[in-house]
């Protein structure tokens, strides 16, 4: 059992850990019991760690330009308290070259140290999926990399105590950088085909759903499906490469084109429920929209870069009133980050109901709860395809 430092900037965070309160909603209490583990704020305390693992956020700007400020002030951070002999591993996801090019002087500045000689640089991207209780940090092979061979192997021993797995050991801290952001590109590119499927499918007046699941009966068929892109990963990663592609004279049409699919989503669900309104209700501005789910996925607690908001966003701007509810979500978090809270219970004679993230209380729910939420006229639209054939009374539509 090591002796390990959880350090953070954010002072309430911190304290809710010291408690065994996980703020992201991962971890239940017990899995806090019997570790040695000290949360502080401290840069003194920072300071007695010999191996350090930097996992901080990595998202895009308004203009879906990189944001590397997290990452450069916790370099700036290491910067201050490393030693001779320490080890720095990055886990955030960033373009190739990031960690060198970007991260490595900032720490070489600050601390006077030079790589190689005084400590050893690595890095080992997180493969953390929010909410899945299987493919957890265990059982999901660890890719590393590091400065030279003596730190490949060192970083590599170091994950293999607590990943059961095992772990990939890459040719350069490049390349590790680049395994991680393609797993989610292809992700991107392939969500972003079912999105365009669903488009054309939908006017062709045929379920994706159903073509799916018959194309899904050959062998080598890929199984993905259509949705909003949100969250920290999948429609931020891409931004990180076409951006680096850019620098380097390339411009990326296949991901570009992806991304750009996947972006409009919000707006072609908020498009196709205002068009089922102006043909059911008078006054359109006096229409009602309730929206199930406003975290980027289900069953998390997560809302970053949460496509939900943007469908919100969309039908705000047609005058429309929208009630929002969500049994994970922190209705607080929501007003600060997108302008908009929680309602605590839906109400009823909604003109529109929009099930935008299928958690698990919204799984078992029929025609005839549907019924009592909404007037006769009323659109029920299923992004996930959960109700399919199941909603007899009112409108239905999914992707």
């Amino acid at each position: 059992q090591l002796s390990v430092i959880g350090f953070d900037i954010n002072e309430e965070r911190v304290e809710k850990m010291r408690q065994g309160i996980d703020p992201s909603n991962e971890l239940e209490r017990e899995a806090f019991e019997g570790c040695d583990i000290h949360f502080t704020t401290s840069l003194d305390e920072l300071r007695q760690a010999r191996f350090f693992v930097v996992a901080v956020p990595t998202p895009v700007d308004e203009h879906n330009v990189p944001d590397l400020r997290p990452v450069k002030r916790a370099s700036e951070t290491i910067g201050k308290v490393i030693k001779k002999g320490d080890y720095v591993v990055y886990e955030s996801t960033v373009y190739p070259g990031c960690t060198e090019e970007d991260c490595l002087p900032i720490i070489e500045r600050l601390s006077g140290l030079r790589m190689g000689e005084d400590f050893k640089l690595g890095y080992s991207p997180e493969r953390i999926n929010p909410g899945d209780k299987k493919h957890t940090l265990r059982t999901v092979v660890k890719v590393a990399a590091g400065c030279d061979a003596e730190s490949l192997e060192e970083i590599a021993r170091t994950y293999e105590l607590v990943v059961d797995a095992g772990v990939h050991r890459a040719s350069s801290i490049k390349v590790a950088e680049a395994a991680k952001i393609i797993e989610n590109t292809q992700r991107d590119l392939n969500i972003a085909l079912m999105n365009e499927l669903s488009i054309i499918f939908d006017k062709m007046g045929i379920n994706t759903y159903e073509v799916l699941e018959a194309a899904g009966t050959k062998w080598n068929f890929l199984r993905f499906t259509p949705g909003l892109v949100g969250g920290h990963c999948i429609g931020v990663d891409p931004y990180y490469l076409t951006y680096k592609a850019s620098e380097l004279g390339y411009s990326s049409r296949v991901i570009t084109a992806g991304r750009h699919i996947n972006d409009y989503m919000p707006l072609y669900v908020a498009r196709k429920v205002v068009r089922h309104l102006i043909s059911h209700v008078a006054d359109v501005k006096a229409a009602r929209v309730l929206v199930m789910g406003a975290t980027f996925k289900e069953n998390v607690s997560d809302i970053r870069n949460s496509k939900v908001a943007d469908v919100v966003r969309e039908l705000g701007e047609f005058f429309i009133n929208v009630d929002v509810v969500d049994p994970h979500a922190d209705s607080g978090e929501l007003q600060h980050e997108y302008g908009f809270g929680l309602v605590e219970k839906a109400g009823t004679e909604y003109d529109a109901v929009i099930v935008t993230v299928c958690h698990e209380p919204y799984e078992g729910l029929d025609d005839e709860y549907f019924a009592a939420l909404t007037k006769p006229h009323a659109l029920i639209a299923d992004l996930k395809g959960t109700y399919r054939g199941n909603i007899n009374t009112r409108h239905y539509w999914s992707f």
